[in-house]
């Protein structure tokens, strides 16, 4: 397994656990086939670029947490503030 997968699989657990579960909005198919296209790729681009493609792995990681994906649905770290009770 590539050094980038394990950042790609976890980015696209998050986005999907924070809008289906959280959230509760549909499933879509095409978001765990898109983590699956995008861990290929990042584990292919990684044999030309390996510190570069592990880099943005981590980077994408982090957007994720942070930055609403979706306009509609909070970010996991807003949804994890609201949990504790902060107001966002």
């Amino acid at each position: 397994m590539a050094r980038s997968t394990g950042p790609i699989l976890a980015l696209g657990a998050i986005t999907i656990g924070n809008s289906v579960v959280i959230h509760g909005k549909p499933f879509d198919w095409w978001q765990p086939l898109a983590v699956g296209i995008t861990a290929v790729v990042f584990q292919a681009a990684e044999k030309i670029a390996p510190e570069w493609t592990v880099g943005l792995a981590w980077v994408a990681l982090a957007t994720v947490v942070l930055v609403r994906i979706d306009p509609r649905v909070p970010s996991p770290a807003e949804s994890f503030a609201q949990w504790l009770g902060y107001k966002t």
